[in-house]
């Protein structure tokens, strides 16, 4: 069966937390977005007003934004989200909860969180002219507890987000295992572990050594190795399964902080394995983002795979509220406001996210697909305000400057994947 062309639009990171304006509109932005049938952004905000308690671990920023924000992200034309992040239970369950109801409440397509892990990992449906799209979402990045729970016949699940829990080991050889055995037994860093695995509370393998929180195996080759968890991604192939004869699309974004060694700008290892099985076991599309700066564009197998796509707006310096968790990580007193404790971690403006350049542009891209494969993908810069005031910055505009795809086409070079640049346009080659 032929199938016509479709044609998708999406985004990174949406933080956002202000109004918007109208001279912070970019019209010819928007209308880009609105010409394709599937159009996405990753919600890294709560939508509430103080409805839930403050987590004792955030994303880092604990992210609450008024739900009326939502209107404003709307009329960029996005018709589905992604919402399984690291922020995603900053405020627990009744943050959790009341999000989910504001983007209910304005028909909105959202995936990678629900009331149980079944909920959490089913695939989300978006009905278009052009057909129909199956979106998964899923997180690497995420406090533990934040895992959505199984329901059983016995027991009702937990809310949460979908995991792909990251298994890493760190491969040494003899010469060093013999020292951290050595450090081991000296420091008793694996007494309460050792007695875990004798009580039945923990397992061991045999095969690999265990150094407090973190795992060693002997190997020729120094060096640490990160494999998606099993369960999890069997749990995300059935969805990509079941996606597939639901759908004639589906679509799967990922939000991974994970660095490769010590750049944020290159996909780890095992999110490389994650996004190429997902494409082997028939998704369309790969979406990533989290890191908050570009990273590469692959096309494996005639499909696209973005491992991030940067932010699209960007405001987490302009939080209303913060718990006093964040005050007392500065030394900050109790008489002190959010704008102190923004000064504090930025250290006046002198360090983080809002002095990288690379965290104020990124790029949109714009794909169409016949008979399942890739047959066009063109990108489009935007400037998020660097040089702006932090009350200021964080809305996209349509940019001129080929700086950004420049350097999006040289974090993709090896992927094998070739652009041409031309009137401030960036267009995959696919001859």
């Amino acid at each position: 069966m032929t199938m016509k062309k479709t044609t998708f639009v999406a985004t990174g990171d949406s933080f956002i937390n202000r109004r918007l304006s109208r001279g912070d509109f970019d019209t010819k932005l928007a209308g880009i977005i609105s010409s394709a049938a599937f159009r996405f952004t990753n919600l890294e905000t709560t939508l509430h007003r103080s409805q839930g308690y403050p987590s004792a671990l955030s994303g880092g920023t604990w992210a609450m934004s008024d739900p009326s924000v939502l209107q404003d992200l709307l009329q960029y034309s996005f018709n589905c989200m992604a919402w399984a992040n690291n922020h995603t239970l900053d405020y627990l369950y009744g943050g959790l909860e009341a999000t989910e109801e504001t983007l209910d409440a304005n028909g909105v397509v959202h995936a990678g969180v629900g009331e149980n892990l079944a909920a959490a990992s089913s695939p989300k449906y978006l009905d278009t002219g052009e057909g129909r799209v199956a979106l998964i979402s899923a997180t690497s990045t995420f406090h533990d507890f934040w895992r959505a729970g199984d329901q059983r016949p016995d027991m009702i699940g937990r809310p949460g987000v979908n995991p792909l829990r990251v298994e890493t080991t760190y491969q040494v050889g003899r010469e060093h295992m013999e020292q951290l055995k050595e450090i081991a037994a000296a420091t008793d860093i694996n007494a309460e572990n050792d007695l875990a695995v004798k009580e039945g509370f923990a397992t061991s393998d045999g095969v690999d050594f265990q150094f407090g929180d973190y795992t060693f195996r002997m190997g020729k080759e120094e060096k640490m190795v990160r494999e998606p968890h099993k369960g999890d991604m069997d749990r995300i192939i059935k969805a990509i399964h079941e996606g597939n004869r639901q759908a004639d699309h589906v679509v799967v974004s990922i939000h991974c902080h994970e660095i490769n060694k010590d750049r944020k700008d290159v996909a780890p290892d095992f999110l490389e394995t994650f996004a190429r099985t997902c494409i082997d076991e028939g998704a369309h599309a790969v979406i990533g983002h989290g890191p908050h700066v570009l990273r590469g564009i692959e096309i494996y197998k005639k499909r696209p795979i973005f491992y991030s796509l940067g932010n699209f707006i960007f405001q987490n310096d302009t939080v209303e509220k913060l718990p006093s968790d964040f005050y007392e990580k500065y030394n900050l007193p109790m008489t002190a406001t959010v704008a102190d404790a923004l000064d504090a971690r930025s250290a006046n403006n002198t360090k983080g996210l809002g002095v990288n350049p690379a965290v104020w542009e990124s790029v949109v891209p714009y794909w169409e697909m016949e008979n399942g494969s890739l047959t066009k993908l063109v990108f489009y810069p935007i400037d998020l305000g660097f040089d702006l005031p932090r009350y200021k910055k964080g809305w996209p505009k349509l940019s001129k400057q080929h700086q950004v795809l420049e350097s999006l086409a040289k974090l993709s070079e090896p992927y094998g994947t070739k652009f041409s640049i031309e009137d401030g346009v960036a267009t995959v080659r696919l001859d």
